[in-house]
């Protein structure tokens, strides 16, 4: 019985391990955040069965992030003038 709880503990080491090695083997900070970016608004959470609300969901968000950059490259050009 104690052989087969090392082994069963080995096992469990040995998936965590692996679990924590694919998540940090991901490249740069900004290799990361730019897959999780691209992963966020091509809505790869959306249900893969629904079509039109996948495609909405990357309609929304897409549109999110067009407004986001828009208004900080206003915030920039406000503050750079003098406001």
């Amino acid at each position: 019985m104690n052989r087969r709880e090392d082994e069963q503990r080995a096992t469990e080491s040995r998936r965590i391990l692996d679990q924590i090695s694919s998540e940090t083997d991901g490249g740069t900070l900004l290799s990361r955040a730019s897959a999780g970016l691209r992963d966020h608004v091509t809505a790869k959470d959306a249900d893969a069965d629904d079509h039109i609300d996948r495609l909405g969901t990357r309609i929304g968000r897409s549109v999110g992030l067009i407004l986001t950059a828009a208004l900080v490259i206003w915030l920039v050009v406000f503050l750079i003038r003098g406001g």
